[in-house]
């Protein structure tokens, strides 16, 4: 029996590979989930602390070592669904880091199964979530 906790959010390779890049020129790097309901809609990607996250905001975890937030009336639709940050080519409309290299991050979405649902990691509010400790 596992005692592995269902991941909220994931990456995948392509998109750390986009990290990589941004935080060599950035630093430290967050994600905040602004908007959009559904599969395709593009999370914010910000220099660590530029984005400020407060009481109305939830923390569903880490994605390659970058904080991931999302408002808490968007999580009252998206707490069934793990939520997958990929990349894709194309210019997105925001002021998200990526978008000079020519790419987007998105989202990509399924709902957790019954199983993994009784295994969730747990979600903090923006104030009172877990701060990474740097090495």
């Amino acid at each position: 029996m596992s005692t592995e906790l269902t991941a909220r959010v994931l990456v995948t390779p392509a998109a750390e590979a986009t990290i990589d890049l941004l935080r060599d020129e950035h630093g430290p790097l967050m994600f905040h989930q602004s908007g959009g309901c559904c599969d395709g809609s593009s999370p914010m990607c910000f220099a660590k602390g530029e984005f400020r996250v407060g009481s109305n905001d939830v923390w569903l975890g880490r994605i390659y070592g970058c904080d991931f937030f999302m408002s808490a009336s968007q999580f009252a639709y998206w707490k069934h669904t793990q939520l997958t940050v990929d990349v894709v080519k194309g210019r997105g409309a925001s002021f998200s880091l990526e978008i000079p290299l020519g790419v987007r991050f998105l989202i990509r979405s399924r709902l957790f199964t019954k199983e993994e649902e009784e295994n969730m990691a747990p979600v903090y509010d923006g104030e009172e979530y877990p701060q990474a400790t740097e090495a």
